[in-house]
């Protein structure tokens, strides 16, 4: 049964258009083959979308027609298929800034996904232009690829990492956050939905404060991108990164995006082929923008691959798979509490489709297998967020995490299953 009035924790007004209907979802499922995949016996439920997302058929044939017709390097010769090959590509580059709202296509750095797109900046950007007593603000909710490498880049140049705190309900202190901003801060980096809570953060205000004192600003969008549209000139974030197979799209490619007057002065992150202007052997100068950070031969197809997928979930409509998300996880959050002993971590009143939780003293892990056996794939362990799990004074979790394909029968399925796991774990 569908919940027509979604929980009060959820804010389906902040999405507009019309919500997907089922019959949509249910004819949209079968744009992806794993979907006819049976695990144990049982029809898959995949309910780790946070961590990866599944891939439709249009994606899949994009890529396999590249390489079986029109496989060539990019930007290396003037026959047929470099050719081809180059045209499709830079297509995609367009695609890709009309996807996030950009001016121009200049700012789209192709990376390999998120993490890549943030060491590049920590690397590029931070080794240029930060120096010993900056200080780098993250928060309490970071991924570890958005945690670790402020650190490394601390540890080298005598910055100071400074952590903005978040209360119980997985909401960021923003009173806290107005007061570690100083003339002292120098770059801010921000998840933009926390993968382990699915809190949504307001950036855009963030950012603004950000700016006010002079600071760079980082938004991650791993967990936004799937969900919601998102708008770099609105928000008007310095950078911006997404990774390619949390939208439908291949592992092995993701964007950075950056207004390209700061590109112009961040040195390049790899050197080698492609991202040079002149080779000596005594120098060598780069080229502008983009190009200076995308060295050797890139990933191709899967470029082309996340252009298709792009055009997919644009053609879906973001802002009606938000909604239809939205009430999804709304019927899921009141059906998982109605199981005794279950808690559920992160109750922003604005959040994606993600729910963490622990029932009575079951190990997360034990869970997760015993409902694989029932055909369910969910999350469990760590989630690369071991400080944020550390307010909680807990060392893992599991998490189910949400798509436009799933359905409510999923979850219906995903609350059966945990009920026979907690039996059996007695």
């Amino acid at each position: 049964m569908i919940i027509a009035n979604p929980s009060p924790l959820i804010a389906v007004d902040s999405f507009s258009g019309e919500s997907l209907t089922p019959n949509e979802v249910l004819a949209l499922r079968g744009d992806f083959p794993i979907f006819k995949t049976h695990v144990n016996g049982k029809p898959l439920v995949y309910l780790d979308n946070g961590a990866t997302t599944q891939k439709p058929q249009a994606m899949i044939g994009r890529i396999s027609r590249f390489y079986a017709e029109e496989n060539g390097t990019v930007r290396r010769g003037v026959y047929h298929l470099t050719a081809q090959a180059t045209s499709a590509f830079d297509a995609v580059r367009e695609q890709v800034a009309d996807f996030l709202n950009a001016p121009n296509a200049e700012g789209v750095v192709f990376v390999r996904g998120c993490t890549e797109g943030i060491n590049l900046v920590a690397f590029s950007y931070g080794r240029e232009h930060l120096k010993a007593g900056d200080e780098i603000l993250i928060t309490e909710m970071e991924h570890h690829a958005n945690l670790v490498p402020w650190q490394e880049l601390s540890k080298d140049l005598g910055t100071v990492l400074k952590i903005i705190p978040m209360n119980d309900e997985g909401v960021l202190d923003l009173e806290a956050y107005a007061s570690l901003l100083s003339e002292k801060t120098k770059f801010v980096s921000l998840i933009h939905v926390s993968n382990a809570l699915g809190t949504v953060n307001p950036v855009k205000e963030m950012i603004r404060q950000a700016h006010a004192v002079g600071a760079k600003v980082l938004i991650d969008g791993a967990q936004s991108t799937p969900h919601m549209s998102v708008d770099v000139q609105d928000l008007d974030c310095d950078f911006f990164v997404f990774s390619g197979h949390k939208v439908y799209a291949p592992t092995g490619v993701g964007v950075l995006w950056a207004k390209p007057e700061i590109l112009n002065t961040m040195r390049p992150y790899q050197s080698g082929g492609d991202m040079i202007d002149v080779v000596t052997h005594a120098k060598t100068t780069f080229l502008d923008g983009h190009r200076r950070f995308e060295a050797g031969t890139p990933a191709i197809a899967q470029v082309i691959g996340l252009g298709t997928s792009l055009s997919y979930v644009q053609a879906i409509g973001l802002d009606r798979i938000g909604r239809y998300e939205q009430a999804l996880l709304a019927y899921a959050t009141e059906a998982l509490e109605s199981i005794e002993g279950l808690r559920i971590y992160g109750k922003a009143p604005h959040k994606a489709a993600v729910i963490s939780f622990l029932v009575g003293d079951v190990h997360p892990l034990d869970l997760g297998t015993l409902l694989d056996l029932e055909g369910v794939a969910i999350r469990t362990g760590h989630h690369c967020v071991q400080p944020l799990l550390k307010h909680y004074n807990v060392s893992a979790t599991a998490r189910a995490s949400f798509s436009f394909y799933n359905t409510f029968a999923d979850v219906d399925v995903l609350v059966s299953a945990l009920r026979k796991a907690i039996r059996l774990c007695g």
